[in-house]
């Protein structure tokens, strides 16, 4: 039985955060990415809902032996769900392909209480750099829903656990993007539990 894979459209994407092998930028259809929260987490992560003709970019990797048990914890404010028909991907055989979302009911909108982590905004982007270039970044930009969300700046002391060191090239082309897309930028003192905050 071969192997199953997932679909990674976050900080999956960056293989600096994770070991599992056989990598592959990879496309996902009829879905797009959304800023989202949940009750596991107070601080606002990426999901991906339906969409009707919307593409957006990510990473396959194999699960060895259909062990999903560490991907599941690390994902564990996300349901798994089929979806093999949907991806594009470079293996020459069908693969079988889930995604982690979270569905409708148990999410919230992101807020000034439930910001997004600017450590976060740049594995992602890193990753996505490195996979698919400076126009794969531009199109994570804009194949993401929800950029009004505020973004807490905790880069001088990373909270999310899997933080990466960008280059001061990486981090310009996030600040620019966050800039144009017009995310409000908040200081770390603007969330006064944030240490406390489940991750």
């Amino acid at each position: 039985m071969k192997d199953p894979y997932f679909f990674g459209y976050g900080s999956l994407v960056n293989r600096d955060t994770h070991d599992y092998g056989d990598p592959h930028p990879a496309q996902l259809s009829g879905w797009r990415r959304v800023w989202r929260h949940t009750h596991l987490r107070k601080l606002a992560y990426l999901t991906v809902e339906p969409a009707a003709g919307c593409e957006i970019d990510g990473l396959i990797a194999h699960v060895p032996g259909g062990d999903w048990a560490a991907l599941d914890e690390r994902e564990r404010a996300y349901d798994r769900v089929g979806a093999t028909e949907a991806i594009s991907h470079p293996k020459p055989n069908r693969v079988d392909i889930a995604v982690y979302t979270v569905p409708d009911g148990k999410h919230g909108r992101p807020s000034v209480e439930h910001p997004v982590l600017l450590s976060y905004i740049d594995v992602v982007v890193q990753g996505y750099l490195r996979e698919f270039g400076v126009d794969g970044v531009r199109r994570f930009f804009d194949t993401t829903v929800g950029w009004s969300a505020p973004v807490l700046d905790d880069r001088a002391t990373p909270v999310y656990p899997r933080h990466q060191s960008l280059s001061a090239r990486e981090r310009g082309l996030v600040d620019q993007h966050l800039v144009a897309v017009g995310s409000p930028v908040l200081p770390l003192e603007a969330v006064p539990d944030w240490r406390s905050t489940p991750q």
